[in-house]
């Protein structure tokens, strides 16, 4: 019997044609027997499926059919993996470099398979070229706790063990993405810093293109979490740190 792979790899997709080529290469360039690569299709209506079934030696597993939205997907996604790992790279974003598998699986073995391993995140346009750094720096040590402060580690440069991975919870349609890196910390007994670049996350987020509803949701979540009073007076300091750096460098 084959053995398990150490990562599965998840694409979620909708109507993406103009990006999910670039970032099945980018998952390809691996060529890792490690890795096994699962796209989750919601039924696309455009040249999506072509693009699946162009790349399909490189897809392990794939499901198109409607779904009840991007968490669903990702549920979808959690529900059929048998890696050891999970990571969600999604349509338009990018796995760092071609060596970067190589070493995720370095470090998990050296570290004896920490229940996560996560690492920072560059930005990209459209046409690929960086942008720069996210706006919030990873912690040196992660934890729940550190959450406070917004969800300070990208969704696609933090691998958690499948064993630990909650389902997202359908009922926040914009930052179920933060209440599940929560829940997985929360679940987790050792969280290792790569110290590395992890990914490419293309600036065209969804909670980005849906601010309000995603500060609305978080701030929800962060209230269970942290209490009222507490999570009030840090979005006092998360709204002036947001402006400090907009003006700084004219993007967040």
């Amino acid at each position: 019997m084959k053995p398990n792979p150490l990562i599965s790899i998840i694409t979620v997709v909708y109507n993406s044609e103009k990006y999910l080529e670039k970032t099945i290469l980018s998952i390809a360039e691996q060529n890792s027997p490690i890795t096994e690569y699962i796209i989750i299709d919601g039924g696309s209506k455009d040249n999506t499926i072509n693009i699946v079934q162009k790349h399909k030696q490189h897809i392990q597993k794939n499901i198109s059919e409607p779904d009840n939205g991007l968490y669903d997907a990702m549920n979808k996604g959690l529900e059929i993996a048998s890696g050891e790992y999970v990571w969600f790279i999604n349509s338009g974003d990018k796995i760092y470099d071609t060596s970067t598998v190589e070493s995720i699986a370095q470090i998990a073995q050296n570290q004896n398979f920490p229940d996560v391993i996560y690492g920072e995140t560059v930005i990209i346009d459209e046409n690929d070229q960086e942008i720069g750094p996210r706006r919030l720096k990873i912690p040196e040590k992660l934890n729940w706790k550190n959450l406070i402060n917004g969800l300070v580690v990208c969704h696609q440069s933090f691998i958690v063990k499948r064993s630990i991975a909650p389902k997202y919870n359908l009922k926040y349609k914009i930052a179920a993405d933060y209440d599940w890196v929560l829940k997985c910390l929360k679940n987790s007994e050792n969280v290792y810093n790569s110290k590395l670049i992890l990914s490419r996350y293309l600036d065209n987020g969804f909670s980005k293109n849906n601010i309000p509803k995603a500060l609305s949701e978080r701030f929800v979540i962060m209230t269970k979490n942290f209490g009222f009073l507490k999570t009030t007076l840090n979005h006092i300091l998360i709204g002036w740190r947001f402006f400090r750096f907009l003006i700084r460098n004219k993007r967040f």
